[in-house]
Order: structure tokens, then sequence, then C-alpha cells
């Protein structure tokens, strides 16, 4: 299951993506990137911090570095 969300997030970035003018995320790295990171960090727990990303990711956020946690949290590191 993993893999196949992988290959799905993977094929975003390089088909959907990739085809945009210009960087819409806030964050770094990506949200995709985040997503893709998190479920190889941690298996299906991966899409709990990769979809509270998501949720961050929004105009009124600050945006800026956020890299997956090593240990599994919710907390902003940094």
């Amino acid at each position: 299951m993993v893999r196949i969300l992988c290959d799905l997030i993977r094929w975003y970035q390089q088909g959907i993506s990739a085809q945009r003018p210009f960087r819409v995320c806030r964050f770094t790295p990506s949200c995709s990137q985040y997503m893709l990171e998190a479920l190889q960090r941690f298996g299906l727990k991966g899409i709990l911090l990769g979809s509270w990303r998501l949720l961050r990711c929004q105009p009124f956020s600050r945006g800026g570095y956020d890299p997956v946690p090593n240990h599994f949290t919710f907390r902003r590191q940094g």
C-alpha cells in the first residue's frame, strides 16, 4: 500500500506539479515531498503527518523550512 501511494505521489510530482509555471507550496520541502518522506519513514502513519502538513499549507501559514520529524509527532521542528 505504501509503495502504491509513493508511486502516486511521484506521478503527481513529475506529471502535474512539474507543469506548473511557479511554485505553489509555502513550505520546504514541498508538501508532496514531505508526504513521500513521511510515508517512507513511518509507513501508513506517514499519511497522518502528510495530511496535517496539507492542512497547514494555506495562505495564512508562515510556511518555511519544515522537515519530516525524526520521531512520529505533530509538533513542528525548529
